[in-house]
C-alpha cells in the first residue's frame, strides 16, 4: 500500500487541497484533522482573473490583433 500525504484546509464547507491530488475516482482517502490553523487570506480562490496576464502583453502586437480572426478565417476558407 502506497501512502501520499498532502496539505489542505477546511474552509467551513469543503476540505480544500493545497497540493495536487494524485487519486483516482473511488480511491479511498484518509483525512486527518490537526489542531493547527492557517491564514485563510493566503489560500482564498481568485474570483476575478481580469488583468492577470497584462504583464505578458506586448503593446506592439495590439494592432496585429485587430482583425486577426477575420484574416485567419479568410486565409483558411477563402472569401465566401
Amino acid at each position: 500500500m502506497t501512502v501520499q500525504t498532502i496539505q489542505g484546509y477546511y474552509d467551513g464547507v469543503h476540505i480544500r487541497a493545497l497540493e495536487t491530488v494524485a487519486a483516482k475516482p473511488n480511491q479511498k482517502v484518509v483525512i486527518e484533522i490537526t489542531d493547527e490553523f492557517i491564514d485563510p487570506v493566503e489560500h482564498t480562490e481568485i474570483k476575478n482573473l481580469r488583468g492577470v496576464l497584462s504583464a505578458y502583453a506586448n503593446p506592439a502586437l495590439r494592432e496585429k490583433e485587430k482583425g486577426a480572426w477575420e484574416r485567419a478565417a479568410a486565409e483558411k476558407y477563402g472569401d465566401l
